[in-house]
């Protein structure tokens, strides 16, 4: 019986201590911060992505709802927007596997925030009508401050009204106000244009004109001068207009938005009005109605040496089109004297016949010289590498 109630009594020990452990380990659990996330095995089909011999693609974050521009600050957070859910996220790979582990909700129920850009420790984010700015963020990202508002004069028009944002060499932000309309003739001088401001707000300039949307502009690395995508206009057909990569190199261009598309297609409305050849004509015809949207001159040094200084454009996809096409990121080439030698395919695959199961949106370098890719279909951000 002694040894009957020997054993009773180590069972109840080991029990005992075994629910210890448990209770001991749900209690760490639940300490964990709430923007705590595990990453798992990804069920995206990155197999069906086609990538130039010696690339590679994996996910760099799942789960970011409507994940839309991007941009990396020198400290390593990533700062996402969305323009559908009307939040703001801020990721961190704290370990340093190109996987981020947490995820931070900066702001919600904005206005279609589009645009984020950083600068000397603030986030500015772009809504429809106004810019916020986040200061001192990275300080503040489990709890997160009230924006100032900086500008809040823009037009309240919703079409085309989303802006993606960016800080040019001049130390200015750099803003686009689209097209109203599928195709019109605003009266609003701000309307069609990419324009400027000071970091305080102040200083709003119109900077180029003729543009219908642009949802992406960047510098080049060596002469600074402005490129940029510009979405054609709808219902002139499957193959027309082309969308445009535009090269701006100095202030008071035009790019021929209403009365010219692609540099020589009259509009059938408002061509009469003005002619072809008064308007700059883009660097390079894109797809009709591939939607470019985001886009990277290459200054990593983990690419082969002919990417060096070449763009990368986030095609977003086609809807006016019986046959879709874009669902691509492609890479124009471009010459010593500016002129686009080249437009071919550098990743695709994310749209399988007419059925896509992504979107890439923007892209952003991170500082090993690999590129990430956000999509706001598949809510995922990806990193392609050269690991050759």
């Amino acid at each position: 019986m002694k040894m009957i109630g020997w054993i009773f009594l180590k069972a109840f020990i080991v029990l005992f201590s075994m629910q210890q452990c448990k209770t001991e380990t749900a209690q760490k659990t639940t300490e964990q911060p709430a923007t705590q996330t595990v990453r798992a095995k990804t069920n995206l089909p990155l197999e069906k992505i086609r990538l130039p011999q010696g690339f590679k693609i994996d996910v760099f974050a799942e789960n970011v709802e409507n994940a839309r521009s991007l941009c990396l600050s020198p400290d390593g957070t990533l700062f996402v927007s969305t323009r559908d859910k009307g939040s703001v996220y801020a990721l961190r790979d704290t370990n340093g596997d190109f996987h981020a582990d947490v995820k931070y909700v900066l702001a919600e129920k904005l206005r279609m925030p589009n645009g984020v850009a950083f600068k000397d420790g603030d986030l500015y984010v772009a809504e429809i009508s106004r810019v916020l700015k986040f200061e001192n963020i990275e300080t503040r990202l489990s709890d997160p401050p009230r924006p100032k508002i900086i500008y809040e004069n823009y037009p309240a028009e919703t079409h085309h009204g989303w802006k993606y944002i960016a800080f040019g060499p001049d130390g200015k932000l750099y803003i686009p106000v689209g097209a109203p309309c599928n195709i019109c003739e605003p009266e609003n001088e701000i309307f069609c244009t990419i324009t400027r401001i000071n970091t305080d707000g102040s200083g709003l300039q119109i900077v180029q004109r003729g543009i219908r949307n642009t949802v992406g502009f960047t510098w080049h690395p060596l002469t600074r001068q402005l490129w940029f995508t510009d979405n054609g206009r709808d219902w002139l057909g499957d193959d027309s207009p082309a969308c445009e990569l535009n090269f701006a190199p100095e202030d008071g261009m035009h790019f021929g938005y209403p009365y010219c598309h692609q540099g020589d297609l009259p509009d059938p409305e408002y061509g009469t009005k003005r002619s072809c050849n008064e308007f700059t004509a883009p660097a390079q015809k894109l797809g009709p109605h591939v939607a470019p949207l985001g886009l990277e001159f290459y200054t990593g040094s983990q690419f082969p040496a002919e990417y060096k200084n070449q763009i990368l454009i986030a095609e977003h996809g086609s809807w006016n089109r019986s046959k879709p096409i874009g669902y691509r990121v492609m890479m124009v080439k471009i010459g010593q004297d500016n002129k686009a030698l080249s437009y071919e395919p550098f990743a695709e695959g994310w749209l399988e016949g007419d059925t896509p199961w992504g979107r890439p949106v923007d892209l952003e370098h991170l500082p090993d010289g690999s590129i990430l890719v956000s999509d706001d279909f598949a809510d995922a951000i990806y990193r392609i590498y050269y690991e050759p």
